[in-house]
Parts: C-alpha cells; sequence; structure tokens
C-alpha cells in the first residue's frame, strides 16, 4: 500500500489550527508564508511518498547486519539519505546565520511526520539529529559549533544520544560510564551505552555521539553527570574508540541501527560545563519528547491509511445500507465506519497537539515582547509531555484498530499492517516512559508559575467554547456543550491533584494525562471547527473538507469528550485502593 503525505490537513492544522502564522510577528521569520508552508510540504510529500515509503517493508523485512563493528542499513537506505541530504532537510528548523534554511519549528514538525509516517525507521536518524544540533546550539561553545554544525546541518554526518546503561535504564543518575581528564584538553569516555538508535550506520562519512559520562570525583546520581562530544572518526581520520559490539533485536523498527556502544578510552571533549550533563541532555530530551509524540502521529496516519485502503477493497457480508446483495466492500458497514472515524478523529487530534506545541516553541523563542514569550514557553512545557506520551499511545491504538479492521489478515505479516503496530510499540517507551511524562504533567506542569500554565490554557479553551456556543451553525453548538464537560472535568481532576498527597497524585498522574490529551484534542478540534465555519462564510476553501472537519469535531466530542466525566472517577480512585491488591517487592 503506498503512502500519500496528507498534505491538505497537515496545512490546515498548521495555518488554521495552531496558528503558525503567529510565528511572524517577531520578525525572525520574515520570508514565511502560506505559499512557502504549501510548497515545502509539497516537495516533503514527494520524499516520504516516492523515496521512504516505498522502503518501509524492505526495512523490516532485511534490517541490519553487524559485521566487525560496523552496521550495513537495509538495501535502499543509504540512498534514500543521500536524496534526504541533497534535499537539505536536515536544516529546515534551524536558524539561516548557522547554516540551517531559518524556518520555523512547526513546518519542522509538519516535514517530520511525513518522514515517519514513510519510514519510522529511517526517519530515526534525523531526528536524533535534531536534538544534538539543538545541543550544540544552546550549550556548545563557538569552536564547537564552528566544527560539528555544518555538516549536521546538512546531514553530512548524524548524531546520538547516549544515556541508558544495562544498569540503569530509566535511572540515569545511575549510569557509571566514566571520562578521564586527558593533558590536551580532551577526556578518555570508557563505559557501556545500550539501545543506542543510530548507532553506527553506513550512510554517512561520520557519527558524533553525546555521550553521559562521571568525571572524577562528581557528585553521585544526575548532578555528577557530565556531556562529551565523542565523533566516530577524528580529525585526522582516525578511527576513534567508539565502537558497535551488539545490534539489538527489536519488536519492530528493524531497519533502524540499534546499537550497544563501547567506549574504550574514545578521545571526547566537554559540552556545557561539567556535571551540567543533565542540564544539556535535556535540551536534546524536550525536543526529542515532541518529535518522539510526532512519531506517534505519523505511524498511526500510516496505519489509517492502509486500513482505509484495505477496507474499501475487502468485500465480505452483506452491507445494512448498501444496494445489491453482496458481498459488500468492508467499508460499506457502521462498525468500520465508526472504526475508522475514531482513527481519523484521534490523529487529528494529536497532530494538532504536537503542531501546537512547536508553535508555542516557535513564539517561545522568537515572540515580540518578554510577557508573550514566557507564555509561549509555559504553553511548550505544558503539552509537551501531553505531546510526547498520548500521541504516542493514540499511534499504538490506531495501529491496533488498523490490524483489527485487516481481520485475520492482520495477523498476517504479509499486509504489512502488524509491522505498524510493532514499530509505534517502542514510542510511548522512548525518551523518558510515558509513566514518566504523566509524572512531570501532573507534578511540575500543573503547579507550575502558581499554576498559570493551566489557567492559561483553561481562558483559552473557554474562549472557543463561547466561539462555538454563539455560531450560527447548527453542529457548533452542541461542541460547545461537550467540550464544557471535558473542561469542567480537567478542572475538576487538576485540582484534586493540587491537593492529594503524593502518592494519591502519582497513582492518577496516568490517567490525568489521558483526560488532557483527550480534551485539549478535543479544543483543537473545535479551533478547526470554527475555523472551517468561518472560511465557509467567506467563501474560501473545500466545503467538503470543511463539512467533514466539523462532522469529525462533533463525533470525537460525541465519542471522546462524552467520556470526560467518568475519567474523574479514574484519577481520583486513590493509592489506597491500589496498594490493597497486594504488589510487594520481593
Amino acid at each position: 500500500m503506498t503512502y500519500q503525505a496528507p498534505v491538505d490537513e497537515l496545512r490546515f492544522t498548521l495555518e488554521e489550527v495552531a496558528a503558525v502564522g503567529a510565528v511572524k510577528s517577531g520578525g525572525a521569520f520574515a520570508e514565511f508564508s502560506e505559499d512557502l508552508t504549501f510548497a515545502i510540504l509539497e516537495e516533503a510529500a514527494k520524499l516520504a511518498g516516492g523515496v521512504l515509503a516505498p522502503l518501509n517493508r524492505t526495512g523490516d523485512l532485511q534490517g541490519c547486519t553487524l559485521k566487525d563493528g560496523v552496521i550495513t542499513t537495509p538495501e535502499g537506505f543509504k540512498d534514500a539519505y543521500a536524496q534526504f541530504v541533497e534535499g537539505g532537510w536536515q536544516g529546515l528548523q534551524f536558524p539561516a546565520e548557522v547554516g540551517g534554511m531559518g524556518l520555523p519549528r512547526a513546518l519542522g514538525v509538519a516535514v517530520l511526520e511525513m518522514i515517519q509516517s514513510a519510514n519510522m525507521a529511517f526517519g530515526l536518524g534525523p531526528m536524533l539529529t535534531y536534538g544534538a544540533i539543538e545541543a550544540l546550539l544552546a550549550h556548545g561553545t563557538q569552536e564547537q559549533r564552528d566544527q560539528y554544525l555544518p555538516k549536521l546541518l546538512t546531514g553530512e554526518w548524524t548524531a546520538t544520544m547516549n544515556l541508558t546503561e544495562p544498569q540503569a535504564g530509566s535511572d540515569v543518575g545511575a549510569l557509571r560510564t566514566k571520562a578521564e581528564p586527558n593533558p590536551d584538553g580532551s577526556w578518555s569516555i570508557s563505559g557501556q551505552k545500550i539501545y543506542i538508535t543510530w548507532g553506527e550506520h553506513d550512510c554517512t562519512d561520520n557519527i558524533i555521539h553525546l555521550v553521559l559520562a562521571r568525571t572524577p570525583g562528581s557528585p553521585e546520581g544526575t548532578k555528577g553527570i557530565s556531556l562529551f562530544i565523542v565523533p566516530k572518526f577524528l580529525d585526522d581520520g582516525t578511527r576513534n574508540a567508539a565502537t558497535a559490539i551488539g545490534l539489538e533485536h527489536k519488536l519492530g523498527i528493524h531497519g533502524s541501527p540499534t546499537c550497544t556502544m563501547e567506549y574504550a578510552g574514545a578521545k571526547g571533549w566537554l559540552i556545557g560545563g561539567e556535571n551540567a550533563g543533565m542540564r544539556c541532555m535535556f535540551t536534546m530530551m524536550n525536543s526529542a519528547r515532541l518529535n518522539v509524540g510526532v512519531q506517534g502521529v505519523g505511524i498511526a496516519e500510516r496505519a489509517y491509511q492502509q486500513a482505509l485502503a484495505y477496507a474499501k477493497d475487502r468485500k465480505q457480508g452483506k452491507a445494512i445500507e448498501a444496494d445489491g446483495p453482496g458481498p459488500h466492500a468492508i467499508i460499506e458497514h457502521p462498525d468500520i465506519q465508526r472504526t475508522l472515524a475514531m482513527m481519523r478523529a484521534k490523529i487529528a487530534a494529536s497532530r494538532a497537539i504536537c503542531i501546537a506545541t512547536a508553535v508555542a516553541a516557535d513564539l517561545a523563542e522568537h515572540a515580540e515582547d518578554e510577557e508573550e514569550r514566557a507564555a509561549a514557553k509555559r504553553r511548550e512545557e505544558l503539552l509537551t509531555p501531553i505531546a510526547k506520551a498520548w500521541s504516542t499511545d493514540i499511534g499504538v491504538e490506531v495501529a491496533s484498530m488498523g490490524i483489527q479492521i485487516h481481520g485475520g489478515m492482520g495477523f498476517i505479516e504479509e499486509t504489512g499492517a502488524a509491522q505498524h503496530l510493532r514499530d509505534a510499540r517502542i514510542a510511548p517507551i522512548y525518551e523518558g516512559t510515558n509513566a514518566i511524562q504523566a509524572l512531570d504533567l501532573a507534578g511540575r506542569k500543573l503547579s507550575m508559575a502558581g499554576g498559570a500554565a493551566f489557567e492559561e490554557l483553561y481562558a483559552d479553551i473557554e474562549q472557543t467554547i463561547e466561539s462555538c456556543s454563539t455560531s450560527s451553525h447548527p453542529d457548533l453548538p452542541p461542541l460547545a456543550e461537550r467540550l464544557e464537560d471535558g473542561l469542567d472535568a480537567l478542572k475538576e481532576a487538576a485540582a484534586w491533584l493540587n491537593t492529594s498527597d503524593p502518592a494519591d497524585r502519582l497513582s492518577g498522574a496516568t490517567p490525568f494525562l489521558t483526560l488532557a490529551g483527550e480534551v485539549i484534542g478535543g479544543w483543537m478540534l473545535c479551533v478547526g471547527a470554527v475555523a472551517v465555519r468561518r472560511r465557509q462564510k467567506e467563501n474560501i476553501g473545500d466545503p467538503k473538507f470543511a463539512a467533514e472537519r466539523i462532522a469529525l469535531a462533533n463525533f470525537y466530542a460525541e465519542a471522546v469528550l462524552a467520556l470526560s466525566p467518568s475519567r474523574v472517577d479514574d484519577i481520583t480512585i486513590g493509592y489506597d485502593m491500589i496498594s490493597e491488591l497486594g504488589f510487594e517487592a520481593g
């Protein structure tokens, strides 16, 4: 099944739902326009659909191979990566003054969605490089930027993030990798890292590893961690002592070379100062968290497109509303249509959250005045754990629905439907598990700035409720009622978490993030419905597209937002009831 990038949906979400045009007000994106947005999306769609998507199944079947420390990627990956570099896609969202294209991050997120939809295993390479570029821009010295950024921005070199160790897992503070100082100002890095995405491959001449390690006498835990730049090849062309000693055998993303890396006195250079590793690494991780959320949207879109195509082609049974004796295409069965509607609605909602997070990030850096930048930063920080966790949960859910629509054929690998679920399953684990994102939301983000981030969110949702309730379109006032119910539920749950003891708050964190994702996603679909209604009045756009967007918002409101009040009961169960089940160590 071929993949066709949803250019119209992406453009509508950028321009009308997430209001990307606001980023121009600060003057940082003077050349940015709606015409440029469309042109970029169209070109990226050609790369995604014509080059990357055909390799998705090949990569899954062939996987990568490791021999003598050298990894060979699946057939076609190296050439596809060369085309990615030729198009200049790696530098799209970075400043022109350092060699990027100088376009908003929000547009970069839209392009990344296409790449992840087309071939998630391939897309992981560029995604990790994004984070390294941001870390160098934020924490690198001018010399380090001059040395590494030019070829990272073109994509001629890739980069990795080396956190995890066998004994540590998500507990980064337990890492043991050591850094010993050298007389020339460099450091010798020794230790082992696991799950290193694109840690070794044959697509570029060099790989720049960003590695967390401990310097002599550093404090215990995360306070004693430093970050080091460790290139695969040194300036003189010699191979550094950084070697892939294992290739992980994964549930999915077989085309992505995920490595166990051994550092045996590898030469590295400190970035960001000694014992400042976590601060530097969080720059990479926050970038990666949004981008992993985009992976969830991308894999969901791919699974939806395949399920839709199969439902139109597969004939089985007699549909109650169809003409003729049958068998009819299963897309004519109401239950199949409902499943497809749920897939489509949740994709649209999660896409909007991810792109809105990117717009907030752009405004936090480039808005005209300090107050606007501060408010945008609060919105970015609030939305980031939701974008990462809720969107990746949606990726798994939608991919599973896709298998269900295929029926027994979905459980057979030859159809490709199973690959989407296998690939999607890693995303809720990446870059801080979804439970960690939920703890961040229910803990730090809920009380951030004295609760201002949530109060500002509530005010924006209330404004949309007002717009829907006063609309002359008969389908918009019902949206206001459902959205108001969802907002009330979110407020009630947040108030309970704010006054509950730590154990209760932790036990309710994950369902709270789910509620927040559902309500914010529903709000953004309502924003879209208001936007297409305005366009209808101005005779702008396709009437069919407008009608479907309003119908999509109403379906989501009745099928998802209507459940919001019951979510509060789940959140407020409390730890005592859970502890009575007797889960104890030992």
